[in-house]
């Protein structure tokens, strides 16, 4: 395959994942396993995948912009948890064999997935009200899973806020956009600082992730939240299918 075919496949998936990932959530499950297909080192790839899709995650951050006022309290109180876990994560996944990523891969995938596919029963689950505590806690590792593979944090970051009491999903959503764009954001500097990304693949992906983020208002109306939501799912499960069965 050319280098051409390897740009303008990559361009596809980011522009998905990007579109993906501003509706729905879990856009890294069309993204990374395209990169890994192409034949790239599962571990390279999940570094470069995260670089490449940072700038959607921060402009869906600064989309919801106007659902953040009076969240500046909260986004104090988890924004630390949040950035100490991704910088942990991200120095796990370059500290992993890369044998053993390549072994756990379609788990994190098909546990991504499984987080997607009942995100809906999750949140009516979720007790009105938990201790700082355990939602700090629980963020640092929301934070560590983000900076190791990330796909699904969404729901995560959801039940976290959950069990701070807050019920507006709007905001919500704003204070979500932060945290993740925050633990995203350390991950991919340690992965720049770190060497550990390639290139090519994430100018290709990020050019696409770009489009799809600035598209995805009128897709999302095209084709409806749930519609995207499935469909990843869907893809997601045949994905890891496909690598166990590798």
């Amino acid at each position: 395959m050319s280098e051409v075919q390897h740009a303008v496949i990559l361009i596809a998936a980011g522009l998905v994942a990007g579109a993906v990932n501003a509706i729905a959530g879990g856009g890294t499950l069309i993204s990374f396993p395209t990169l890994v297909w192409l034949g790239r080192d599962p571990v390279l790839a999940n570094a470069t995948n995260a670089v490449a899709l940072w700038p959607g995650s921060l402009a869906g951050a600064w989309g919801f912009r106007r659902e953040l006022r009076g969240s500046g309290g909260w986004i104090r109180l988890l924004l630390l948890p949040t950035l100490l876990g991704g910088a942990f994560g991200a120095w796990l996944l370059l500290h992993t064999p890369v044998r053993t990523f390549r072994a756990i891969v379609p788990f994190l995938i098909l546990g991504a997935a499984l987080l997607l596919a009942a995100r809906g029963r999750i949140r009516s689950l979720l007790p009105k009200r938990s201790s700082l505590g355990v939602a700090i806690a629980l963020q640092f590792a929301i934070g560590v899973y983000v900076g190791y593979f990330g796909a699904g944090t969404g729901i995560l970051v959801l039940t976290t806020l959950g069990l701070l009491g807050l019920d507006d999903i709007h905001q919500m959503n704003g204070i979500k956009g932060i945290l993740t764009a925050a633990g995203n954001g350390v991950a991919a500097a340690y992965f720049l600082l770190s060497g550990a990304v390639l290139w090519p693949d994430v100018v290709w992906v990020a050019i696409g992730a770009v489009a799809g983020g600035y598209a995805s208002a009128g897709v999302a109306r095209w084709l409806g939240r749930a519609f995207v939501e499935r469909t990843v799912v869907v893809v997601a499960f045949a994905v890891a299918l496909a690598l166990l069965l590798r």
